[in-house]
């Protein structure tokens, strides 16, 4: 790896660039975000107490609200389409109880190697989803119960969450004429 240029240059990128914020956007845009974040992140909390919390076992992680920003404020983007939400956090998920697991005694390091690793492996295999780097470190730093979760943390919440969310955008996202998702599935 080449670094060049001077400290100047290097410090002049700090001040961004001279282009302006982001556009404003149209209210019926608001509308289906919200619709989606509405009808997603309540349809995974619903069912995770009704379903789930009985069973000492959790639907619902934080992580999940950042993929419902992409989802259903950014259903164009990338880093929401199908292949990146449900990989990212599968990968992540992985990545994060593995970390737990081998360097519990020392947390700092495995969260550190949780979210680094999850964000390399995300790259290699084309799944980068921002919120994948929370689903990693919420297994090196999330309760005991998520922790006594141990590799079902993987399967529930990491990848059954996602799925769900995945059906609320593909149906939300699709209602409206000016929206579609997915662009690509894999």
């Amino acid at each position: 790896m080449k670094i060049e240029g001077s400290w100047r240059e290097y410090l002049r990128k700090w001040r961004g660039t001279t282009a302006g914020g982001p556009p404003r956007v149209h209210s019926d845009e608001v509308f289906w975000s919200w619709l989606g974040a509405v009808l997603g992140i309540g349809l995974l909390a619903w069912l995770g107490e009704r379903y789930f919390a009985p069973h000492d076992l959790h639907l619902m992680i934080g992580s999940f609200g950042a993929s419902a920003v992409l989802l259903y404020g950014a259903p164009r983007s990338p880093l929401a389409q199908p292949r990146n939400l449900l990989g990212g956090h599968f990968i992540s998920a992985l990545v994060g109880v593995f970390c737990w697991q081998m360097f519990h005694d020392y947390p700092v390091l495995a969260q550190a190697l949780a979210v680094a690793t999850a964000i390399a492996l995300m790259h290699l295999t084309r799944t980068l989803h921002p919120p994948g780097g929370a689903t990693a470190l919420i297994a090196t730093l999330g309760s005991a119960e998520i922790q006594r979760l141990g590799f079902w943390y993987v399967l529930m919440p990491a990848t059954l969450g996602p799925l769900i969310l995945l059906f609320v955008a593909l149906v939300v996202n699709n209602l409206p004429r000016t929206r579609r998702y997915p662009e690509v599935w894999f």
